[in-house]
């Protein structure tokens, strides 16, 4: 059994994790971290991040976008949930709804459809069905 002590560093672990798509990569499937992820490349489904989003500019996903906080530079076809800060860069264009606790708007950026601001839900990441804390799994064994 791991001490609170130990469980924290190791969700700290988990959270500071890195992951990403590379330009010329073609993804299809959902993808769901409690890492970061940047996007160079293409993605055809839902991403999910406990963490911060980054796409860069030639990125394209087709599919709902939901985390804590984002940086978009590509292009998004989709539902975009962020819980913090969402920044659409010069380059972006949106074609989707966005609900998020703050938005920032570089000249130049495109977008396309509504927005909310505001008290944003939590973000959930399911494992088998069941709701996941940012903890690791030896410690929820008992």
């Amino acid at each position: 059994m791991l001490t609170t002590k130990e469980q924290k560093r190791a969700a700290d672990e988990i959270s500071n994790s890195s992951n990403v798509i590379g330009k010329g990569t073609v993804l299809e499937g959902n993808i769901e971290t409690f890492g970061n992820i940047r996007i160079e490349g293409r993605v055809h489904g839902h991403i999910k991040s406990k963490s911060k989003i980054a796409l860069g500019n030639g990125s394209q996903v087709e599919g709902n976008i939901t985390a804590q906080n984002a940086d978009i530079e590509g292009e998004v076809k989709g539902k975009i949930e962020i819980s913090e800060l969402l920044v659409l860069k010069a380059t972006a264009i949106v074609y989707g709804d966005i609900n998020t606790g703050k938005l920032v708007v570089e000249p130049g950026a495109m977008f396309n459809g509504s927005c909310k601001m505001g008290i944003v839900k939590d973000i959930k990441i399911t494992e088998s069905g069941s709701t996941l804390r940012a903890q690791p799994q030896e410690a929820r064994m008992n």
